[in-house]
């Protein structure tokens, strides 16, 4: 379910599938027991496939054998020597068994790949797969392959660590004779972490839903991993409105040769700038809307009135939808910031309670008609440049602005200040500055 969930919030649909149904159904392995034990016994049956009765115990001292002689883990063949007679004995037995697959030890399997042309991999390399488990489920290999010819599938499309289980795959279309219908087979490269490291659920969220808990826009995600699978579309996605119209343009001119293999770079921080991106080119109302979509509730002590005001301050400011409830907490829960934080670290001691008092002093006297941004903003700075200050060095605005963020925000940095005081009101600006100023002292 949490693939379809990702594909729906990225606007991939698809035409055939257990909720969509199709000609080919059921499309749920699990109800497709009875096709599987079908092809399972024509392989038994032709002699391409055997059952094994190794114990688990058997094969973990098989490993070691191999391990210690330098060689790669393989099943040894053990089962396959078994008489008809052996084996109808296990089995009336009850002795829990698998199913292997029967692999040429002599020769190469040589297949196509769209990507990197002409493979060979030599068959005494190849591991004899066990095809259905003990519980009589099949694995991938045997359920992947019956599954795509019948439904008909042209192009098998996966990462590059399955190039060495293709030989698997040919080899069991040519035991069923499938060969002519054979998909074409096209390996991708692995995501890389910027070290070139693969990219790991272990080490980073590789989950689409996890991103969307995030706050990245679906727009993001579907921009950021085509721009990896095809760098053109970087600069001209960017431009579209929705995810599906990104991928109607995609489709336009997607060619699979055109894909490098050297293996694409997941960059966490480009797919921030890139969500912040997308952000921008909402309107404040939109963003309200993707905000509420998302799940953000607003603080009640924050008037319906100013919202839309705060989103269109947050918009320049934030780069994922998380980044906007710390952002503008400070409308709702008055900050209550230490000491230091208030301090100047560029000007002499006691210069951000003088700063504090004369922004105090030049507001005071503001009428509330008059409360907004601008006027706020005019009388903050004239008073600071006006100010015959105690200190050696000329002091400017933007040298004691700093602590006005920090006793009205909370924070050195956040929303534009003046807008912040003015949807404050001027009893809360002032309250606060008056906090921060006894702080000091």
């Amino acid at each position: 379910m949490a693939i379809f969930s990702s594909l729906r919030w990225l606007s991939i649909p698809w035409d055939e599938g257990p909720d969509a149904g199709g000609p080919f159904a059921p499309y749920r392995q699990s109800e497709r027991s009875d096709v599987y034990r079908k092809y399972a016994k024509e392989l038994r049956d032709a002699g391409h496939a055997f059952p094994c009765f190794c114990t688990e115990e058997r094969l973990e001292e098989m490993r070691v054998a191999q391990r210690a002689a330098h060689e790669a883990p393989h099943y040894d063949g053990h089962c396959l020597s078994l008489t008809a007679e052996e084996v109808a004995q296990h089995e009336r037995d009850g002795v829990p068994s698998v199913l292997r697959l029967v692999v040429p030890r002599e020769g190469t399997c040589v297949f196509e790949d769209a990507l990197r042309g002409r493979i060979e991999i030599e068959w005494k390399s190849v591991d004899m797969q066990v095809l259905v488990k003990s519980d009589g489920f099949p694995t991938y290999h045997l359920a992947n392959v019956v599954d795509d010819h019948l439904m008909q599938i042209t192009h098998v499309i996966r990462g590059e660590e399955w190039i060495s289980s293709t030989p698997k795959h040919v080899l069991l279309y040519e035991y069923f004779g499938w060969s002519r219908e054979m998909p074409r087979f096209c390996h991708f490269p692995l995501l890389r972490n910027p070290d070139k490291s693969k990219l790991s659920k272990r080490r980073n969220p590789t989950s689409i839903l996890h991103y969307r808990a995030r706050g990245f826009l679906p727009e993001t995600l579907v921009h950021f991993l085509a721009a990896l699978v095809d760098g053109r579309n970087d600069e001209r996605l960017l431009a579209c409105a929705s995810p599906s119209e990104m991928l109607e343009r995609m489709c336009e001119d997607f060619d699979v040769t055109r894909i490098s293999l050297g293996g694409p770079v997941f960059d966490l921080e480009k797919l921030v700038w890139l969500n912040g991106q997308h952000l921008r080119r909402h309107t404040p109302a939109e963003l309200l809307e993707i905000l509420h979509e998302w799940g953000y509730e607003w603080p009640e002590a924050i008037a319906q009135a100013w919202r839309t005001r705060i989103a269109a301050l947050a918009l320049d400011r934030i780069r994922t939808l998380e980044e906007f409830a710390p952002l503008v907490a400070f409308f709702a829960e008055r900050p209550n910031p230490a000491k230091e934080e208030l301090e100047l670290p560029k000007l002499p001691s006691g210069a951000a309670a003088e700063a504090l008092a004369v922004a105090m002093q030049a507001l005071v006297n503001v009428g509330d008609g008059e409360w907004q941004a601008d006027a706020i903003g005019e009388r903050l700075k004239s008073a600071v440049n006006e100010r015959t200050w105690p200190f050696p060095t000329t002091v400017r605005f933007r040298d004691v602005v700093r602590a006005y963020y920090v006793a009205v925000t909370g924070s050195p940095t956040s929303v534009p200040l003046f807008d912040a005081m003015e949807i404050l009101g001027k009893t809360e600006s002032l309250r606060r500055m008056e906090i921060a100023l006894e702080r000091l002292h």
